[in-house]
């Protein structure tokens, strides 16, 4: 038989282990205990978390507060019901412009000064004097899907429907198709001139007069249909139109060709070529015995002009050559038969901003008119106001055919202008001219000597208000 001693020792580590092991096992089932607990506490704070965030204002993904989301939109909805409503009216991609010239003139040989502005053409003629400026104008342009353009440009006595006669206020009424593509396109409507180097709007002619060749030796306007092709920097058009006539008469029917040709050879420079042929009204040849109307008769227009602008210096030039037949001031002496009218001249402006808002104009004119007694397009008799035709001190009586010598030599002309604008702002010009007017022979009339002399001079002075 075995016999086992305990020694003081062993019972000692005996009852430590049995301590250690009751230990182990009581926090065991605490560490659990606060386990829980802790999870339990995670999850109250997630649901407080969640609670928080459901009380606050969403944000979107960009960073807007539900209030801006909400007035975004809002705004969205705004913008689309008024885009439609734009495009409802017909007013989408519809721009208006317009302008007003109220202009003052001094007049020297004809007495007179005073202000001018929306004057009838028709009551007074069209003259150097009294041109297209003194107008308003408003002008409305829209462009379609598709790349289809309307224009419509109104001038109440002022614009090309006066100037022509028929005492209409539309200066332009045209209508740009394209064909195929954008550079191609069919013109047609009432379209104004589109030759030499001047414009007719007031807020686009640097001067408050226009020059010898644009007033005396171009076309109004045209009543037709054409085509115009732009193929890099060429822009050439053409029409088959009425020559300053809405419509045609009882046995005419023959319209004109005119033509433009445009090439932008830089940013600074280019030239174009502009010209016109066929028949047009010959206010010489009467078509019955009281001139109730007239004749047609062969015209032929060509001229050339070009520009260099860069900074704050301009030029422009232009060259003109014009014939038609039967269509001059004198008539055979002899015969008695109508004899050509032909001409030629030159213009030349030159501009300079010496200071941002202020510009220098300087621009001289001449006129070649002495063939046939002169005669130029629709001037076919004497014009003391303008000074063209044979020397107003001789006897040239179509009438009874009482002619002195040198009744068949026409006055040649020539127009020498100074002018001076200030850009007051964007939209407010103010301008101030001095014009001489010259001839070789005594053509202007003063009115209130009765005296006939070889110079004129003009000034004048305007303000031009634009939007």
């Amino acid at each position: 038989m075995i016999r086992i001693t305990r020694t003081p020792c062993a019972l000692a580590a005996a009852a430590l282990m049995a301590v250690a092991g009751g230990a182990q096992a009581q926090s065991n089932e605490d560490l659990l205990k606060e386990l829980k607990a802790l999870r339990d506490r995670v999850e109250s704070l997630e649901a407080k978390l969640k609670a928080a965030d459901a009380a606050k204002p969403k944000e979107a993904e960009w960073g807007m507060t539900q209030q801006q989301q909400q007035d975004f939109n809002r705004i969205s909805v705004k913008t689309e019901a008024l885009e439609d409503a734009v495009e409802a009216q017909g007013l989408k991609m519809l721009k208006i412009s317009g302008f007003v010239d109220p202009t003052y003139l001094i007049n020297k040989r004809q007495h007179r000064a005073g202000f001018q502005f929306l004057n009838p053409v028709a009551n007074d003629g069209y003259n150097y004097d009294n041109s297209y400026f003194g107008a308003a104008t408003i002008d409305f342009q829209k462009e379609m899907e598709g790349g289809t353009r309307y224009r419509l440009t109104l001038t109440p006595n002022r614009g090309t429907g006066s100037v022509i006669g028929e005492n209409s206020i539309i200066q332009e009424a045209s209508v740009m198709v394209p064909l195929g593509d954008l550079q191609t396109r069919f013109l047609a409507g009432q379209i104004p001139d589109w030759s030499g180097y001047e414009y007719q709007q007031a807020t686009l002619n640097k001067l408050i007069t226009h020059n010898l060749l644009y007033d005396f030796t171009l076309p109004t306007t045209y009543t037709g249909a054409g085509m115009e092709y732009i193929r890099g920097k060429w822009d050439v058009k053409w029409l088959f139109a009425n020559m300053n006539a809405s419509k045609r008469n009882a046995k005419e029917k023959t319209p004109v060709i005119a033509y433009r040709i445009d090439y932008s050879k830089g940013e600074f420079n280019g030239f174009g070529v502009a010209g016109v042929h066929g028949k047009a009204v010959n206010f010489a040849d009467c078509a019955d015995v009281n001139c109730g109307s007239y004749k047609d008769s062969r015209l032929d227009l060509i001229e050339a002009d070009a520009y260099f602008i860069r900074g704050d210096f301009t030029w422009q030039g232009q060259l003109s050559f014009g014939r038609q037949k039967g269509a001059a001031i004198m008539p055979d002496p002899t015969t008695g038969d109508l004899r050509d009218s032909r001409w030629w001249g030159l213009s030349t402006l030159l501009a300079y901003k010496f200071i941002p808002r202020w510009e220098v104009v300087g621009r001289f004119d001449y006129v070649n008119n002495t063939k046939n007694g002169g005669g130029l397009l629709t001037y076919t008799v004497a014009d003391s106001r303008n000074g063209f035709g044979p020397s107003g001190n001789l006897t040239c009586d179509i009438a009874s055919s009482t002619y002195d010598d040198g009744c068949s030599k026409g006055a040649n002309r020539t127009a020498l202008s100074l002018g001076m604008s200030f850009l007051y702002n964007l939209n407010t010009t103010f301008k101030a001219e001095a014009r001489l007017d010259h001839a070789n022979l005594p053509v202007f009339l003063d009115v209130k000597s009765g005296e006939y002399r070889k110079s004129n001079q003009v000034f004048g002075t305007s303000v031009v208000v634009s939007f």
